[in-house]
């Protein structure tokens, strides 16, 4: 990690860890990140995008042994899923809570859309705060943008920071419900449909 990407971290993991809400790069497209533990975030993140609080925000981590440690439960589908080319990547997974839920932030979560990003700037944050809540940085049920500037200009509000790195793409990650027998493909983004059945073959 080169110094310029470690000291946005240190300032995105510090931001996060105060109640802040960061807009960032990720390996798909821009996200609004909290922390979890910020109650005041979490209900700034869902007003600056007009999300309704019902939809529920994914969550990014470093590891499998991250998911296992929230309560997730790692399927056989979820398995071969982890371990494929795709994780870490733009590959997200939503798995069922095992009883009892003992993460304040999951109580009466039935499941949870989880990631693991291969960006390194992420990464290094995440190993700072710990898991996050991560949404793509777009109004809810519109188009994502590919700039800063077009994000900002669309927003409700202004992040308490903002992470420029240039354009990014606006195609979102592939998520699977591995919660559900047989998992199903909820969302098609970056990782393509046929791609996903070769794997769970």
């Amino acid at each position: 990690m080169d110094e310029r990407v470690r000291t946005e971290a240190d300032r995105a993991a510090a931001c996060l860890l105060a109640g802040g809400v960061v807009l960032l790069p990720t390996d798909t497209v821009y996200g609004l990140a909290v922390h979890p533990g910020h109650d005041d975030a979490i209900t700034r993140l869902f007003a600056m995008k007009g999300r309704p609080r019902s939809v529920n925000l994914p969550v990014m981590v470093s590891s499998r042994d991250d998911i296992l440690a929230l309560g997730g439960v790692v399927s056989e589908a979820a398995e071969l899923l982890l371990e494929s080319k795709y994780v870490p990547g733009p590959l997200t997974l939503a798995v069922g809570v095992s009883p009892p839920n003992l993460v304040p932030w999951l109580r009466g979560r039935i499941e949870f859309a989880v990631r693991v990003p291969d960006d390194e700037r992420l990464l290094g944050i995440i190993a700072k705060t710990g898991p996050l809540l991560v949404t793509s940085a777009n109004l809810h049920a519109e188009q994502v943008r590919e700039s800063v500037p077009e994000i900002v200009s669309t927003l409700a509000s202004e992040p308490d920071l903002v992470i420029d790195d240039g354009n990014r793409d606006t195609v979102p990650s592939t998520l699977v419900n591995c919660r559900l027998v047989p998992p199903v493909v909820e969302r098609v983004g970056a990782v393509p449909q046929e791609e996903i059945e070769a794997v769970l073959r």
